[in-house]
């Protein structure tokens, strides 16, 4: 029979200070996952793009150098990567088929209206009228990549606008308003178009440096349209 006396009273665990409990918490915050990479900065995210770029690069049935160029200042890609950025993109420009499939893939990394989607396809605009002209198959491309990206014909309008040399559109299209509106209509749009596009919102927004060199491109192309409105305006009120 066990002499219950006689046995040893078991350890209990001494109670955890206030402090002691702080630092539990803090090692298991500080051991927990980190959140995941954001989709624009992972590697699929990378190569999507290379490859559409690429592709986009030969709707018109050969690769321009300048258009090479736009895509390498455009779209970032880290010096120790760019020799695999390169056969990537070598690899992509051989034909353009599976273009719509690269598209899907980077729409499915992001929510619908995710500002991304929109930058990407305004740096492949940059990148089809590199070489000063835009070719109706690139054009096609374009509108089938932002349709399935969810971009509004009339956003990829405007996008198209900012950027191409042979769309020859009034500055009123730029802005968005129509070709009867008043000066003051026509400020007030502008005011409003800076301060959804300004740069510093990128980046307060913390967007990679694509999209604040995009949201530079688009500052101009607005305060371009706006000087050339206004100029109009006021010839007619003199």
């Amino acid at each position: 029979m066990l002499d219950v006396a006689a046995a040893p009273a078991p350890e209990l665990p001494r109670p955890r200070s206030f402090w002691r409990r702080i630092v539990d918490r803090m090692a298991a915050f500080v051991g927990a996952q980190r959140p995941a990479t954001p989709p624009e900065k992972s590697v699929a995210f990378t190569i999507a793009v290379i490859a559409l770029g690429a592709k986009l690069a030969k709707a018109d049935g050969r690769v321009d150098r300048a258009e090479v160029a736009a895509f390498r200042r455009v779209f970032t890609i880290p010096r120790s990567e760019e020799k695999n950025a390169g056969r990537v993109f070598d690899l992509a420009r051989k034909d353009i088929a599976g273009y719509d499939a690269w598209a899907r893939r980077i729409a499915r990394m992001f929510s619908p209206g995710d500002a991304i989607l929109e930058n990407v396809v305004e740096g492949l605009v940059i990148v089809a009228t590199a070489d000063g002209t835009m070719h109706t198959a690139e054009r096609e491309m374009l509108d089938e990549i932002a349709a399935i990206f969810g971009i509004s014909a009339e956003r990829m309008a405007g996008i198209i606008d900012r950027h191409d040399p042979d769309s020859a559109c009034p500055p009123c299209k730029i802005l968005g308003i129509p070709p009867d509106a008043s000066l003051d209509a026509g400020r007030k749009r502008w005011r409003e178009l800076i301060r959804e596009n300004h740069p510093d919102r990128a980046i307060a927004e913390g967007l990679p440096k694509e999209a604040i060199r995009l949201a530079e491109a688009r500052t101009r192309a607005i305060n371009d349209a706006w000087q050339k409105f206004r100029k109009s305006r006021e010839s007619l009120q003199s």
